[in-house]
């Protein structure tokens, strides 16, 4: 093992233990380990159909400076289906994939719909190649990522994938509000709370709460707090960083003020249904003012191992890395999550011990 290697593992299993014993201060086990990623390595995808991915990629380019190289248009139909048929996207993925050098790290598909192949989300079938195999069973073990918990900078240099994103159109002004705060994110950082419930939905609650916080532990040179507490909601919080529960339907939203550059996440069924009224979709939270979400486009059963594990993300985050790559290595099967969000947001990066 390098020492760069046992450096890491040794902050991950400080970390770890001193997530799960005892309220404290958790600063000495985060090192500083930022980002280095670029708009240089950003391909940004968009609709040329639909007028909104195509205001909205305008946007997105000039604000985070994207090369003209980098940006990619395709065509599906308006009324496409949400769920796209494996034909559908083999030809997608050979026309973006024909388009893109060995730089680019981060693909980010800049719509709402579609969001699904089959029972496989779009981020994880670009990322890592459709996977059959999961659709036999929905409900079976995933396949394992070889991003989960990683020590890379440059996945595609290191894993040979290049890890991907929605940004979501159901609003143009929602839209340009997300990215307005991630690039914020980069410049203001404000006292923050993570919040991590353990709701009466034991189904969805129970598999990620061994891996909550203490509750009142702090990242004090994060100017972060973290309470894990019994709730099936909290409302009139105006400090929100962190949020991650299980329900359905997660109320009071409308009563929260995210800070630039939140995480915040649901573990159900079909949160990544995006266009679903079944239950609430992980769009939900962008509008209310997260800056990434996750959910599954497909009934994953409640495996920890399909849904973000909080202390990983948590973790990556502080070390200064973005929100793509944190969210991205927290999933251990992601085959069915989708990833939704703007991908370089980095609220930690200029935090160094």
């Amino acid at each position: 093992m390098t020492l760069r290697k046992h450096l890491l593992l040794s902050t991950i299993l400080f970390f770890c233990a001193s997530f799960v014993c005892c309220a404290k201060d958790l600063s000495e086990a985060i090192r500083y380990r930022p980002s280095q990623l670029t708009p240089q390595n950003v391909a940004v995808i968009y609709n040329e159909n639909d007028a909104k991915s195509v205001e909205i990629a305008k946007y997105y380019v000039v604000a985070r400076q994207i090369p003209e190289k980098n940006i990619i248009p395709v065509k599906f139909s308006t009324d496409s289906p949400a769920n796209l048929s494996v034909e559908e996207f083999t030809s997608f993925k050979q026309k973006v994939e024909s388009h893109l050098d060995d730089n680019i790290d981060v693909i980010l598909m800049v719509w709402t719909t579609p969001y699904a192949v089959r029972c496989n989300s779009i981020t994880s079938a670009m990322t890592l190649g459709f996977d059959a195999k999961q659709c036999e069973n929905t409900c079976s073990a995933g396949k394992p990522s070889p991003y989960f918990n990683s020590m890379s900078l440059h996945p595609y240099h290191d894993h040979k994938m290049r890890i991907s994103m929605l940004l979501p159109t159901n609003s143009v002004a929602s839209a340009k509000s997300l990215i307005d705060r991630s690039v914020l994110s980069a410049f203001s950082l404000s006292e923050g709370t993570g919040y991590f419930l353990k709701t009466n939905d034991a189904a969805r609650s129970k598999p990620r709460e061994p891996f909550f916080p203490s509750d009142l532990s702090t990242v004090e040179n994060r100017k972060l707090y973290l309470r894990t507490i019994k709730a099936d909601a909290i409302h009139d919080k105006k400090d929100v960083m962190f949020y991650f529960t299980g329900q359905a339907i997660v109320e009071h939203l409308d009563t929260l003020n995210f800070l630039p550059g939140a995480i915040a996440d649901h573990l159900t069924s079909a949160g990544g249904n995006l266009d679903s009224a079944f239950q609430m979709p992980s769009t939900k939270w962008i509008e209310a003012g997260a800056t990434g979400s996750y959910g599954t486009v497909s009934e994953p059963c409640n495996y920890w191992q399909k849904f973000p594990n909080p202390q990983v993300v948590l973790l990556h985050y502080l070390l200064g890395e973005s929100l793509i790559e944190a969210y991205w290595k927290s999933v251990a099967w992601p085959s069915q999550g989708v990833f939704i969000g703007e991908p370089l947001a980095t609220p930690y990066k200029r935090i160094s011990n």
